[in-house]
């Protein structure tokens, strides 16, 4: 269960990661309010998940989940760049997570 809610942290923490630029610099109230509660959702999450993960494995999975969610997203929505490195750095970060979560010691 804890590796679906670290999984459930990271989807939360792509969302939080897409709300900062909605902010314009934390200056509108209502896109920095769910800002916030997102970041503090994904954090709260990540706490559950590693009661029972090892913190340095669900830390690297959490970040990895909402760094190629991030990127992936900014591509598909915000038109941003696609360039043979940032294929190539998803990939890595999609590789990075799968060998952090098969060689995780059992729960």
């Amino acid at each position: 269960m804890s590796w679906w809610i670290l999984i459930a942290a990271g989807i939360v923490e792509i969302a939080w990661a897409m709300s900062i630029k909605p902010t314009a610099g934390f200056t509108r109230f209502w896109p920095t309010v769910l800002c916030v509660a997102l970041m503090g959702l994904a954090a709260f999450l990540l706490s559950v998940a590693i009661r029972d993960l090892p913190t340095g494995t669900a830390y690297a999975v959490f970040t990895g989940i909402g760094a190629i969610g991030a990127v992936t997203l900014g591509i598909v929505l915000n038109r941003d760049p696609v360039t043979t490195g940032r294929i190539v750095a998803i990939a890595l970060i999609c590789c990075g997570v799968v060998l952090a979560r098969i060689t995780a010691p059992s729960e």
